[in-house]
Order: C-alpha cells, then structure tokens, then sequence
C-alpha cells in the first residue's frame, strides 16, 4: 500500500484551471482593449500615448504569465504555481486595476 497523498488522482482540477485562466486572460484582453481605447480617445497627448504603452505592456506580461501557466497544466502532474508567477499576475491586475481608476477620475 502507497502512502497516502502519492497517489493522487488529479481528475479534471488541472482542465479547471487551465480554463480559468484562459478566462482570465480573455477578461484581462477586453479590459486591456477598453482601456486603451480610453487613453486614445484625445489628441494623442504623449501622456495619453505613455499610458497606452504602459497598458501594453501590463496586457503582454499577463499574457506571458498565463501563457506559461496553461502550457504547465497540460502534463499530467503540473507543479503548483510559482510565487514570482503568482506576484507577477497579481501586479498586472492590480495595475490595470490603479490606471482604471486614474482614467475614470
């Protein structure tokens, strides 16, 4: 008999997830996309275009983030998320999250 824990049956957690974060990258694309049209919307001031450009940029190290994420769920027996992976994404929605706030007011 094994020990207990060693032979865990995954099931369908690592489909959940990797779902959920392909949800999360599809919400995180529309924000992404909204803001940047509200950063646009004027003259094109080079604040304006900075902004856009820092919303690129938060979007693409999302995407890199979730990217690796999902690839690493598809083995059989995915490790758990890394901690600079999870500070990562957690920065890049807390910073769409600050520049939302700072357009609307």
């Amino acid at each position: 008999m094994s020990a207990p824990g060693t032979d865990r049956d995954a099931g369908l957690q690592p489909e959940r997830t990797r779902l959920a974060w392909r949800r999360t990258t599809l919400a995180s694309s529309v924000v992404a996309v909204l803001a940047l049209r509200q950063a646009l919307r004027g003259v094109g001031a080079p604040v304006e275009v900075a902004g856009a450009a820092s919303i690129a940029l938060i979007w693409l190290a999302f995407l890199w983030v979730a990217h690796r994420r999902i690839r690493t769920l598809a083995a059989d027996r995915p490790p758990p998320l890394a901690p600079r992976a999870a500070l990562a994404a957690v920065a890049c929605t807390v910073a769409l999250a600050l520049f939302a706030m700072t357009v609307i007011f």
